[in-house]
C-alpha cells in the first residue's frame, strides 16, 4: 500500500518530502522494528530511495530523502549547505526573552564536547508553558531538546531530559503523554536546479489540540 498522498510535501525527479508522523522509525536501528521503518515502506514505491537527514522517532515533521544519486552526491558534497530547519516546540515553564540564541556545547558521540547553536522565538506564553519556534544551526544529537532542557525550559513530556514532576502534572491535567517537537519547514537550494526550496509540514492535529486547550486554559 503506497504512502497516503497528503503525507507527501515535495516530490520531483531527484527529490521526495514526507511528513513523518510521530512514533515512526525513519531508518531501521539496532533493536527491533515493531513497524517497518519509513525508509523501507517508502522503497517499496521509490526502490533507489536514499536517506539524506533523520528525526526522532518522537519528533515528527518534514524529512527529505533523495530519489537520484547525483542529488545525494551533491548534497553531500556541498556539506548541506544552505539548509535551514526549523521545529515547533513545547516547553516547561514561561519563557521570559521573546527571542535569543543557546549557545551551550553539547556532548559528542565519542568524548568531550562540540559547538552546538540553536536560535529561538517564543511564539505563545500561556500558564506554566511556553509555544516556541527553534532553529538549530548545528546538527548535534537531540541539540534542541538538550539545548532547552539546560536553560531550565525543557520540552514539556520529554521522559529523557524534561522535569519529571512537570511531567506528570501535566499529562494528569491534560491527558498528553508524549513530547511536542515538530520540524516545520526546511529550506535549501535544490541540489541540481540551484532553485530555493521551501518545504513545509502542518503541525499534527495532536499538537494543535494541546495548544487550544492550552489557550482555553490562558495566556499572556
Amino acid at each position: 500500500m503506497p504512502i497516503a498522498a497528503d503525507r507527501i510535501l515535495y516530490e520531483d525527479d531527484h527529490l521526495l518530502a514526507v511528513n513523518k508522523r510521530s512514533g515512526e522509525l525513519v531508518v531501521r536501528g539496532k533493536g527491533e522494528v515493531g513497524k517497518l521503518p519509513l525508509l523501507d515502506f517508502l522503497k517499496k514505491d521509490y526502490p533507489g530511495l536514499r536517506t539524506l537527514h533523520r528525526l526522532d522517532f518522537d519528533t515528527s515533521g518534514v524529512v527529505l530523502f533523495a530519489k537520484s544519486k547525483q542529488a545525494t552526491d551533491r548534497i553531500i558534497t556541498s556539506a548541506f549547505a544552505g539548509w535551514h530547519k526549523r521545529y515547533h516546540a513545547l516547553v516547561m515553564g514561561r519563557m521570559e526573552r521573546s527571542s535569543g540564541a543557546i549557545r551551550t556545547p553539547l556532548p559528542a558521540r565519542g568524548r568531550g564536547t562540540v559547538p552546538a547553536e540553536t536560535q529561538y522565538l517564543v511564539l505563545e506564553r500561556f500558564v506554566n508553558s511556553s509555544y516556541i519556534e527553534a532553529e538549530p544551526l548545528t546538527g548535534r544529537h537531540h541539540q534542541i531538546r538538550l539545548h532547552f532542557a539546560g536553560i531550565k525550559h525543557p520540552l514539556a513530556l520529554d521522559r529523557e531530559y524534561g522535569h519529571g514532576k512537570f511531567n506528570q502534572l501535566f499529562t494528569q491535567e491534560l491527558g498528553f503523554r508524549k513530547f511536542f517537537l515538530h520540524a516545520i519547514t526546511l529550506e535549501l537550494p535544490h541540489p541540481i536546479t540551484g532553485q530555493k526550496l521551501r518545504i513545509e509540514a502542518p503541525l499534527p492535529e495532536q499538537f494543535k489540540s494541546v495548544l487550544k486547550v492550552l489557550r482555553k486554559v490562558g495566556r499572556e
